[in-house]
């Protein structure tokens, strides 16, 4: 062997074992990242003080749109907690419009509320509205109205409710990750309307690359308009890439309601790739498509019903002129192996880790 050839395929051969720890290393994280998030969660790691509950409260609720799984399951929860809790709740449904929101803003302050709770949209889109509301002193909590937990002063809400975005997203992009042997080819489904969805989408897209993986495509189309748009954008998109598209990674799973006809007639298996995998929400719908192994494979879940409870509560801190509790929700990797550790009839992540009754008791009731 000549000299040259020699050295070069030294150096071929030391590349491959100087990749090949590091592509251990890189799944053996990402397994660890997902293994972290699909265990059972059954203890209370929130608010165990509080105030008393405030008596006799009206609250509005203005829903981004109640279509969307997890914006319903939220109200489930708030409805909830109201009940227990003493109070009276209206709730307007935006049906998924910006003039929606506006319109539902401005009849939730006709109805003179002790407090409003926004779910499902951003808090700087409805800002004039908002202004108007925090003048009027009325208190104001929020379900992914922003992209961080927590209080968002600059428009007047005293508590955000969310989990952390940015490890929903992690988690989704290390499923895809070890799912496909390390070999992903992504397309991230999100919509510019909502600043908590490019920053999740985001944090997905740079997490694939940085595993070493491939991003096909970053496709921002409104949430409002999936059904319409999704059934025909998945023909178009399997036309184009074909078997390079391993895994759908959407910002919730509302992208993949209208995906299955598509996929089904290209003759794609249920669970056959390209894999769907939603970073957030964990709706009713996906955990039936996951439980049946039907176009969805894994749902970055949010404890919906908790959440709601936790909107109450968070509201009842403002009232009381307390600080907001600091509680982070927990998420769940919810995939066909371990659908049934927390859904159960209701289809959707509801940790037995007691928050109903650890509320209640702050609330004396």
């Amino acid at each position: 062997m000549k000299r040259r050839d020699f050295l070069m395929t030294t150096v071929a051969a030391a590349a491959v074992m100087l990749a090949a720890p590091v592509f251990a290393d890189a799944m053996a994280d990402a397994k660890a990242v997902v293994a972290k998030y699909a265990t059972k969660m059954d203890k209370w790691d929130g608010p165990t003080t509080g105030p008393k509950a405030a008596e006799g409260k009206k609250i509005v609720v203005v829903a981004a749109d109640m279509k969307n799984g997890g914006i319903l399951g939220v109200v489930n929860g708030i409805q909830e907690a109201a009940t227990a809790i003493g109070w009276t709740v209206t709730v307007l449904d935006s049906a998924g419009s910006v003039d929606g929101r506006t319109a539902a803003f401005g009849q939730a302050m006709t109805l003179k509320p002790d407090g409003i709770i926004i779910n499902g949209f951003d808090a700087v889109e409805q800002k004039p509205a908002m202004e108007a509301a925090k003048a009027a002193n009325i208190p104001m909590v929020s379900w992914h109205a922003a992209p961080a937990v927590g209080p968002v002063p600059e428009v007047g809400v005293f508590a955000n409710v969310t989990t952390d975005a940015m490890e929903v997203s992690k988690a989704a992009a290390n499923y895809a990750y070890v799912d496909a042997g390390g070999k992903p080819g992504v397309i991230i489904f999100t919509d510019s309307t909502y600043a908590i969805a490019i920053a999740k989408a985001d944090r997905m897209k740079q997490e694939i690359e940085k595993l070493g993986g491939t991003v096909l495509e970053y496709v921002d189309t409104p949430i409002a308009e999936t059904s319409q748009r999704m059934p025909q954008l998945t023909t178009t998109l399997l036309q184009k890439y074909g078997a390079k598209w391993t895994h759908s990674l959407a910002i919730n799973d509302i992208y993949f309601d209208f995906m299955g006809p598509s996929l089904a007639s290209a003759g794609i298996a249920g669970d056959g790739a390209p894999k769907s995998v939603a970073a957030g929400d964990g709706s009713e719908s996906a955990y039936q498509r996951i439980r049946a192994k039907q176009y969805q494979s894994v749902t970055v879940a949010e404890p919906l019903n908790l959440q709601g409870w936790q909107l109450v509560d968070e509201l009842n801190r403002a009232f009381a002129g307390v600080e907001w509790s600091g509680y982070v929700s927990p998420l769940h990797v919810v995939t066909t192996e371990n659908v049934e550790f927390d859904g159960g009839p209701k289809n959707t992540f509801d940790p037995d880790n007691g928050y109903r009754d650890a509320y209640k008791k702050i609330w004396g009731k």
